[in-house]
């Protein structure tokens, strides 16, 4: 799916962190707070898009995409 259709479908990913900053390098954890994540377990609804999938490529090991919660 390209960003352009992303947007116009209105496509979105749930990102849940799983594991702390702590330890790695503050690039990843920089990246987790351009996330809008910090906090364990906690989830954001991001956009489904390649500056997106991108970011978390680079800290696949601190997070999960999740099913829509409350579902």
């Amino acid at each position: 799916m390209t960003a352009t259709r992303a947007r116009k479908t209105g496509a979105s990913l749930y990102v849940q962190q799983v594991r702390s900053g702590i330890g790695f390098d503050r690039t990843q954890k920089a990246t987790l707070r351009a996330l809008g994540l910090g906090k364990l377990r906690r989830v954001r609804e991001l956009p489904d898009n390649r500056e997106i999938r991108g970011m978390l490529a680079k800290i696949s090991h601190l997070v999960k995409v999740v099913d829509r919660p409350g579902s």
